[in-house]
């Protein structure tokens, strides 16, 4: 067999640059790039091999891109990997130490969504010849110990090469979990630095062409039946659309399954967007920062499909919005630990494939109409609190809802609204009307404040890649742009045009009022000087405008609603980053529906507001189930 004589760098990125995947009959390369911030964990390994391909002149070559911030980098990638429905992904490299402990958070976030990312840190000496390094810990119990370690728990796959003989498993290893819609995540390849240096003659089928099929599962004949009798059998059944139906591409099977079976269709923050928001079948948000009228629906729902969801804790309202005694659970889901949950009945197949199947065999059937007309009812009456609370203002500042408004009507139907984390998140799921399955990006799994620039570069850089004229909205909190603005300097440097919506209001809006109903009132969450009696002095004279402007970003002070209308037509005409600045006041909330999420309240206090706050608590526990009733497949509920 022939070989070519390459350090274990080089052959990492010829073989990232050879790795294809296809669906349905499409292929595309998979990696796009590679993220990294250099150092000496990295500089002369895997900076040295991505600099020899960029001079090589072959147009395949692994794609560099310069971060600012290691964890804004995979947030990047993160992005990247969603908006282009997991069928592509970034490389992340970054030095030994910190650089590689930046990532840490990144790669948890990646795999709570199930997104792939390739992350390469920098490792200490595998020949322990150097020592100790700098930035290295010591470990004194094992000398096989480094940072490194950390990424182990959030990791979907995760190895050390300390032997070049290792690489070649290990990158079949890592592209079998990236390409697995039901087990992919973060994927980490830790490379000591001497080791990245170190030449070995690679087999050269390594770095042949290889394509990664997904396949798409086909559900059990047997069950399908089962759960078409399931929903046969009840009169109030309700959809819940999870982001599963966005990465599959099920968004017309659903379109046509809700049309032909008359069911509603809520959606969580993953999959909204699954159907367009003024579907007939559409109800909108669900859960914790659920709508009105999806929630009452859950309410009285006795039968509950959820297709491509992970039922997480704001779904489902901390397991209090699904109230009917008798409630049953199909779940359809290319994951395994998700189609068991509620012990529902596991329909473990593509969202696609099973939406199919079940339309099929539930031909002839509708739910009854009254409750399809319900439904319809419902959904338009929460679609005129929307447009009341596009409206609201307390001059001279506007409510948050009113800037979430003025954002909606600017965007064209296939732009993509980025968010992720604070009171924005809740308030868009709720108000946000979405027209395209693309449309709406908010990070709501690990809810990681920071990574809504850096998100919202990695999608802007997606839809341009693949020709998707689309236009990238970014909304973020004072809270957020102060942790991680940073990559407002990239997407200038890469000439990558966002338009990001600065939201100040000087604290942190979420969990001030959250604090507020737990009876902690809104102890430590605003900007303020300090004074003898804690940080509740004047508001501190911070000016992120003049901040966004320093990073070369474009910027537009917005005050008041016809100001930002102007602000975003503007933002929306340039082809260069604008930031537009705008104040809101916290203390105006968005219209919510009567849905509960469990934070523990202190059981004793001296605060009469925290005792209240307990009573309540304790009142809302009494409702929270654990939906352990009989297993579905039993038959229990049957004709």
């Amino acid at each position: 067999m022939s070989t070519t004589r390459l350090t274990v760098a080089q052959a990492v990125v010829r073989f990232l640059e050879a790795q294809h995947i296809e669906r349905d009959g499409e292929e595309s390369a998979f990696f796009a790039g590679c993220w990294g911030i250099f150092g000496h964990g990295n500089v002369a390994g895997i900076g040295e091999a991505l600099l020899e391909r960029a001079r090589s002149g072959d147009p395949s070559h692994l794609r560099f891109h310069h971060g600012r911030n290691e964890q804004a980098m995979v947030h990047a990638s993160v992005a990247y990997a969603r908006q282009r429905d997991r069928m592509a992904a970034f490389a992340v490299t970054s030095s030994v130490g910190p650089g590689a402990t930046n990532m840490v958070t990144g790669a948890a976030l990646a795999t709570i969504n199930r997104l792939p990312v390739l992350l390469l840190p920098g490792d200490v000496f595998a020949t322990r010849a150097a020592g100790t390094v700098l930035q290295e810990l010591e470990d004194p119990h094992s000398m096989n110990v480094s940072v490194n370690d950390a990424f182990r728990p959030v990791s979907r796959y995760w190895d050390r090469i300390e032997r070049p003989e290792q690489l070649p498993s290990a990158l079949l290893a890592a592209m079998r979990v990236l390409t697995d819609p039901a087990d992919t995540g973060a994927v980490t390849l830790c490379l000591p630095q001497d080791v990245q240096a170190e030449a070995y003659d690679w087999p050269d089928p390594l770095f042949a062409r290889r394509v990664w099929h997904v396949a798409r599962p086909l559900p059990e004949p047997g069950l399908v039946e089962r759960a078409a009798a399931l929903i046969r059998s009840a009169q109030r059944p309700l959809v819940v659309a999870g982001g599963g139906v966005i990465y599959s591409g099920a968004d017309d099977a659903l379109r046509r399954f809700a049309e032909a079976t008359g069911i509603p269709v809520a959606e969580t923050q993953a999959g909204k967007g699954s159907l367009p928001y003024d579907h007939p079948q559409a109800v909108g948000a669900i859960g914790a920062t659920g709508t009105a009228a999806a929630d009452a629906l859950a309410h009285e729902a006795d039968l509950v499909l959820g297709v491509g969801t992970r039922w997480s804790d704001f779904t489902t309202a901390s397991r209090t919005v699904f109230a009917h005694p008798d409630v049953a659970f199909v779940n359809l889901n290319v994951a395994t630990l998700d189609a068991h949950k509620h012990t529902g009945l596991a329909l473990v197949a593509d969202a696609k494939r099973g939406l199919e199947a079940l339309t099929e065999a539930l031909a002839g059937w509708h739910a009854p109409s009254e409750h399809t007309a319900d439904a319809t009812t419902r959904a338009r009456a929460w679609d005129e609190v929307v447009e009341a609370a596009y409206g609201l203002q307390n001059e001279p500042l506007l409510a948050q809802s009113a800037v979430i408004g003025a954002v909606n009507g600017a965007m064209q139907p296939r732009d993509v609204v980025v968010c992720a984390a604070g009171s924005m998140p809740g308030d868009l799921h709720k108000l946000w009307r979405t027209r395209d399955r693309k449309g709406y990006h908010v990070e709501y799994g690990y809810s990681c404040m920071g990574y809504e620039i850096a998100g919202g570069l990695g999608v802007k850089m997606a839809a341009d890649d693949v020709d998707d004229p689309r236009d990238v909205v970014v909304m973020v909190g004072d809270g957020s742009y102060l942790m991680m603005g940073t990559e407002l300097v990239t997407a200038v440097a890469e000439g990558v045009k966002i338009i990001v919506v600065l939201v100040q209001n000087h604290g942190y809006a979420s969990i001030g009022a959250l604090s507020e109903s737990l009876g902690s009132q809104r102890f430590g969450t605003s900007y303020r000087y300090r004074t003898p009696s804690g940080l509740d002095g004047d508001l501190l004279p911070v000016d992120l405008a003049a901040n966004a402007a320093s990073l070369g970003a474009d910027v537009i002070v917005a005050k008041g609603l016809d100001d930002l209308r102007a602000a975003l037509h503007s933002a929306k005409a340039s082809d260069r980053t604008t930031v537009i600045h705008v104040e809101t006041d916290p203390l105006v909330p968005a219209p919510d529906s009567p849905a509960w999420w469990d934070v523990p309240v202190a059981e004793v206090a001296e605060l009469d507001s925290t005792r209240e706050a307990r009573a309540t608590y304790e009142e809302h526990k009494l409702a929270q189930r654990h939906h352990l009733e009989p297993h579905p497949n039993q038959g229990d509920r049957l004709p």
